[in-house]
């Protein structure tokens, strides 16, 4: 196998490795509900921290935490998540472990390092390579699940967490391990750049583009447990439904990122590729909005097939990611683009902070529901073709910082 490849395979199986955190310790809800004689209520803010984590992880960014040597800077990234996860099952205090989740979702900073990788190995294929990486995130979803579900069947109450938790951090090292035998290393700038004197936050183009992926995490974030709180199916209904919207992210990760490589083959330069990474997420966020009508008449319908179909429809919204998060080498002077990947995620993932507290507090009916994510869907569209018309970072400072 081509090693640039070969990087990209052992990146999807890191990632993967790392979110299988994200959902673990909601699966053992009634364990941990029992073992720390907590509400059900305060067991969501372990969740919470986590998200937090992801928002902060991109504030990390612009520090020198996550730059130098690429190889030292995963390894950190992946013990912010290992560590934890050693630790948690045997920690006296509930609101210590909320504490540990919150260091759990730095784990989303892999995300930003591994962009600035593919955009030193990759030029037109970069969507593809990227679509690739990311659907680690939801097979490590599938993992967690299913490595919780064999736990809890196998072990009795807080044995089967003890047990998950450091199986799960064992191979997180063990991973870590064999991707930087096969991995090379590079440098990622300490020292803070500017293009001319401009910073990538006083760049217009960060601020319009960063919102153009706010939209889609929305409502990555939260259509699941939505669809889910408003519909009566029974468990293992529950359970496929979960698993078909993780399938259908991950595959259409892959796809999506695919169509923007042949797109992209199509024309190399800076703004071709800005091009294909529009018309990819675009076209994504239309095949949403389609989607989006479906579980909108499945919920009404309380029709399980009918949410089947919707969920794996509406997960091209994931189809935006590849494309998003290879703009900055597209759109961006070569010295700067490590830092507007920073800033790019701290803006779209946002909506980690927003969405949540929204969609689940704020809003109490279906229709109030659907139509925000409609709007988002369509909101994504309008900033795509607003930031289209704009002049790319590259084209107005040159490709030298």
């Amino acid at each position: 196998m081509d090693r640039k490849w070969l990087a990209v395979f052992m990146n999807t199986i890191l990632l993967a490795s790392g979110f299988g955190t994200m959902h673990m310790l909601e699966k053992f809800k009634d364990a941990v509900i029992a073992h720390y004689g907590i509400t059900e209520a305060a067991m969501g803010y372990q969740q919470t921290a986590f998200v937090v984590g992801l928002f902060v992880a991109f504030l990390l960014g612009g520090t020198s935490l996550f730059k130098g040597s690429f190889k030292r800077s995963v390894a950190l990234i992946m013990s912010f998540a290992a560590i934890p996860q050693f630790i948690i099952p045997f920690v006296g205090s509930w609101w210590a472990v909320v504490f540990l989740r919150f260091f759990q979702g730095l784990i989303v900073a892999l995300i930003a390092v591994f962009s600035n990788q593919v955009g030193r190995l990759f030029l037109a294929e970069r969507p593809f390579a990227k679509g690739i990486i990311l659907s680690g995130i939801f097979w490590g979803g599938i993992y967690g699940i299913s490595l919780a579900k064999w736990a809890s069947h196998s072990y009795a109450g807080w044995k089967a967490v003890e047990v998950a938790f450091l199986i799960s951090a064992v191979v997180m090292y063990l991973m870590l391990a064999i991707w930087w035998l096969f991995v090379e290393d590079f440098e990622i700038p300490k020292e803070k750049h500017s293009s001319k004197g401009a910073s990538v936050w006083k760049m217009p183009f960060t601020w319009v583009f960063g919102f153009t992926f706010f939209p889609a995490l929305w409502i990555i974030f939260t259509l699941g447990s939505f669809t889910l709180h408003n519909v009566q199916f029974s468990g293992s209904q529950v359970a496929n439904l979960v698993m078909t919207l993780e399938v259908s992210m991950g595959l259409w990760s892959i796809i999506m990122g695919y169509l923007g490589y042949r797109l992209s083959v199509k024309n190399t330069s800076n703004r071709g590729l800005f091009k294909s990474i529009v018309s990819v997420m675009t076209l994504s966020y239309a095949v949403t909005f389609i989607g989006l009508f479906v579980v909108w008449k499945s919920i009404l319908a309380n029709d399980y097939a009918l949410a089947m179909l919707g969920l794996a429809i509406t997960g091209i919204v994931q189809g935006t990611g590849p494309a998003f998060w290879t703009t900055a080498p597209a759109a961006y002077p070569k010295e700067i683009f490590p830092e507007a990947s920073f800033a790019l995620g701290l803006i779209s993932n946002s909506a980690n902070a927003v969405a949540p507290n929204v969609m689940f507090i704020l809003v109490h009916g279906v229709t109030t529901g659907m139509i925000i994510f409609l709007t988002m869907a369509l909101l994504g569209i309008l900033l795509l073709l607003a930031s289209s018309r704009m002049k790319l970072p590259v084209e107005e400072y040159g490709n030298a910082a």
